[in-house]
């Protein structure tokens, strides 16, 4: 009776799910060894693997071809030699003697290493090797079938080829052990010398690899460079036309889309500012005007009034969006010129906030910035702190606090400074942080203006404040970001809009 293994069934969506699990498993796979690895490594192991490959392929084949060329000289030597000594024994055996002690006597005296003789039934050794180390096929072949045979067979850790000859006419044979010992150490040299030039072969395979995929990289580098000087700004940016015609049509294809790309943005600028300053003298009578009227405003009749100041504040937050709309084009069109000078960054941060919507804003600085010193712009940097200190009045109540705090390694004495505005206002969803800092920038859902936080001079909000400061702090070599943080009891949500100037200097 035997035991058999029970069965094991998979139903058909066992099946299509084994199969789902297989293929997702498979693409994780695939996507892993792809998002992995970048084009420099994939490159570099392409070459390291073929150098490899072709290493191990020519030194098997070499090493194949030289163990087939020294077996077969050394086994037609020994043919040769078992040949010549065969004869000899024969002449010695013509005489019919009694046993074949004289053959292997005249042997000996020739210095034959391994002889066996067989005579008349007897086996005669002239070493340590006889009839037990000699295969039974062989000895089956000359012996009973009076056939020359060879063979090749191990006798203790060695290895050694036995030659077999039959004779005939002296009702015997002949056989005779050759040490192949001579061609195992040749090829033990043979395959030390393969390996070390397999090994140079694949360490200059990967030489070869890397200087190739530094090569084959660079352009892309470069491209990568290139698109962030252009995101930057830098839209005069172009990569250089080298002869190779793929990456020439590489660079010509990237040239033509800047230039197109600078082109577009030089455009819309200019038409940005064209019309801002078309509006600025129809801006300038409705000033006018509304100042006449302001005069006179007194002698309106109530509604008359409020109709007066809504006009006014209209026209002050017009007045404000023309001035970023020029503002924001000159940095589109590359036309800002920093005016840069020395700043003592704590007392220029009072002096901002003194002239700002707020001048009461409370201002906390570190003992370590106080001595801090930048390079910057005076009037844009003025404007960057009184649009945040708008923005958090606007979005984050009457508490808005600016801080000024030194931030760089223990030890160095450059790092950057930090200036944040805290409000407690209702925060930014992570999902928008970055935004707040476009222009004209709106929620999703309750499509107001969000983030964007510059105060014009009616009151109102033109929706560039942000984008505004953006740009001025990328100018600037500076970095801004907002984020939100709670702090202890009572719990509550302040939002930060934090400015880091590098490199400051005591």
């Amino acid at each position: 009776m035997t035991d058999q293994a029970p069965a094991v069934t998979v139903d058909t969506d066992d099946r299509s799910v084994l199969t789902r699990l297989a293929v997702r498993s498979a693409d994780i796979a695939r996507n892993w060894r792809i998002s992995r690895l970048s084009l420099r490594t994939r490159v570099l192991l392409m070459f390291s693997l073929g150098a490899l490959l072709l290493a191990v392929f020519l030194s098997a084949a070499a090493y194949s071809f030289t163990r087939s060329s020294l077996v077969n000289q050394r086994d037609k030597a020994a043919v040769a030699e078992a040949t010549s000594h065969a004869g000899i024994v024969r002449a010695e055996l013509s005489s019919e003697p009694a046993d074949a002690s004289g053959a292997l006597d005249r042997l000996s005296s020739l210095a034959v290493d391994h002889p066996v003789v067989y005579y008349r039934s007897e086996w005669t050794v002239g070493s340590q090797y006889g009839r037990d180390q000699i295969d039974p096929t062989l000895i089956d072949r000359v012996v009973a079938n009076d056939q020359a045979a060879r063979m090749i067979t191990e006798v203790g850790d060695e290895l050694f080829v036995v030659v077999g000859i039959p004779l005939v006419e002296a009702d015997g044979s002949y056989f005779e052990f050759f040490s192949l010992a001579d061609v195992s150490e040749t090829l033990s040299s043979v395959a030390l010398s393969l390996f070390f030039a397999g090994l140079i072969t694949t360490m200059f395979g990967v030489l070869l690899g890397w200087i190739v995929a530094a090569r084959a990289v660079r352009p892309l580098g470069e491209a990568a460079q290139a698109a962030q000087l252009i995101a930057g700004g830098r839209l005069d940016t172009r990569l250089d036309i080298t002869d190779d015609p793929d990456l020439r049509l590489l660079a010509e294809s990237f040239n033509d889309m800047a230039a197109a790309l600078q082109t577009r943005v030089e455009r819309d600028a200019r038409f940005a500012s064209d019309v801002s300053h078309e509006l600025r003298s129809p801006l300038m009578t409705l000033a006018a005007s509304a100042e006449v009227l302001q005069s006179r405003r007194a002698e309106m009749p109530e509604r008359a009034q409020a109709a007066l100041d809504l006009m006014v504040a209209d026209i002050a937050r017009f007045q404000g969006l023309v001035e970023d709309l020029l503002e924001i084009s000159r940095f589109d069109a590359g036309a800002v010129r920093l005016h840069r000078e020395e700043l003592l960054v704590a007392e220029f941060v009072r002096q901002a906030v003194a002239v700002s919507s707020r001048p009461d804003t409370p201002i906390e600085v570190s003992e370590a910035a106080e001595q801090l010193l930048i390079e910057g712009d005076r009037r844009r940097l003025a404007r960057v702190v009184a649009n945040l200190i708008d923005n958090a009045r606007l979005h984050g109540g009457d508490d808005a606090t600016v801080f000024v705090q030194e931030s760089a390694a223990e030890g160095e004495p450059i790092g950057h400074v930090r200036i944040a505005v805290e409000d407690h206002g209702p925060g930014v969803p992570p999902e928008e942080r970055d935004l707040v800092f476009e222009r004209f920038a709106r929620g999703d859902t309750s499509r107001s203006r969000r983030g964007d936080t510059s105060r014009s001079r009616g009151g109102g909000s033109t929706g560039l404040g942000l984008a505004i400061v953006a740009a001025v702090v990328r100018a600037h070599g500076g970095t801004i970001g907002a984020w939100d943080q709670l702090v202890a009891g009572p719990v509550r949500v302040v939002r930060q809009l934090t400015i880091h100037f590098m490199h400051c200097t005591r």
